[in-house]
C-alpha cells in the first residue's frame, strides 16, 4: 500500500506508488506492489508481506483482546487503521504492503500482479496471520483468568456476530466493506492522487470500514486477518471462516471492475 509514483498500467488503469519512488531514488527496481509486476528479491517481498499482515493481527485484533475496556470501538477501529498506515511506510517499499488476500486479488484481477506470485503473497499472508496471533495469544495469557473462550479478536455471523447479525447481513457488509476500502486503495495510489499520502488515506479507509463493521462481523474485510484468530479459537470462529474468505473476494474484485469502468 503506497502513495504515488508510477504509471499507467498495460490495462490504461492508472497506478502509483511512494515505493516506487523510495525504490528509484535507492538505485532499486520497483516492488510488485499496487502498480507492477516488477522483480525483486522474492523472499524478501515475502518476508515482508508476512511481517506486515503480522503486525496488522497482533495491533488490530490486540486492540479488541487487550484494550477494548480503555479504548472502545472507536480506539480499536483506529488501531486496525493506524497498523495498516505504518506498514504502508515500512514496507512499501519492499512488497507493496498488501497485506491482505483481498488487496492481492484485487491486484491479480486489475493486471498488477501474475497468478503465482498471488498466490505466494498469499500464503505469506496467511502465515503472518497465525503469526501475529500467536504472539497475541502468548500475551493475553499472561493474564490470570484469559481463555481463548474469552476471543482472539475471531470474525463471525449469528451466533458469533458481536451483535448478532444474520449470515445474509453479514455476507452483504463483508462485500460491501471490502469493495469500499479495495476502491479506496485503487484511487489513493492512482497518478491523479496527492503523492506520499497514500498510505494516510488506506489506513482512514480502513479505520472508516472497521467502525462500520466491528457490530455487525468484528470486521474482516482480510481473510488473512480472520483465519489467525480462527485457527487459535477453533469452534465456531473457525466452522464460519469460510464466509471471511468468500466475502471479501467478491467484494476485491467487485471493486476492481469499478475501477476500471472508472478510468
Amino acid at each position: 500500500m503506497h502513495g504515488p509514483g508510477g504509471g499507467r498500467d498495460r490495462n490504461g488503469i492508472l497506478f502509483s506508488s511512494a515505493s516506487d519512488t523510495l525504490a528509484r531514488g535507492r538505485g532499486g527496481s520497483r516492488s510488485p506492489g499496487w502498480n507492477g509486476m516488477a522483480e525483486e528479491i522474492p523472499v524478501k517481498k515475502y518476508a515482508a508481506e508476512l511481517l506486515g499482515t503480522a503486525v496488522l493481527v497482533f495491533a488490530g485484533c490486540g486492540s479488541a483482546v487487550i484494550a477494548k475496556e480503555w479504548i472502545g470501538v472507536s480506539g480499536i477501529a483506529l488501531a486496525f487503521g493506524l497498523a495498516v498506515l505504518v506498514m504502508v511506510y515500512t514496507i512499501g517499499a519492499i512488497s507493496g504492503c498488501h497485506i491482505n488476500p483481498a488487496v492481492s486479488v484485487a491486484m491479480l484481477a486489475a493486471g498488477k500482479m501474475k497468478g503465482k506470485e498471488t498466490v505466494i503473497y498469499i500464503l505469506a499472508q496467511c502465515a503472518g496471520a497465525i503469526l501475529g496471533a500467536l504472539v497475541l495469544y502468548a500475551i493475553a495469557s499472561g493474564l490470570p483468568g484469559y481463555s481463548l473462550a474469552d476471543g482472539l479478536g475471531q470474525n463471525g455471523y449469528g451466533v458469533g456476530s458481536p451483535a448478532g447479525y444474520s449470515l445474509a447481513a453479514c455476507f452483504l457488509a463483508e462485500v460491501v466493506l471490502t469493495g469500499l476500502f479495495v476502491l479506496v486503495v485503487f484511487g489513493a495510489t492512482s497518478d491523479v492522487a496527492p503523492k506520499a499520502m497514500a498510505g494516510v488515506a488506506i489506513g482512514l479507509a480502513l479505520a472508516l470500514v472497521h467502525l462500520i463493521g466491528i457490530p455487525i462481523t468484528g470486521t474482516s474485510v482480510n481473510p488473512a486477518r480472520s483465519l489467525g484468530p480462527a485457527v487459535l479459537v477453533g469452534g465456531t470462529a473457525l466452522s464460519q471462516l469460510w464466509m471471511f474468505w468468500v466475502a471479501p473476494l467478491i467484494g476485491c474484485i467487485l471493486a476492481a471492475v469499478v475501477w476500471k469502468q472508472l478510468q
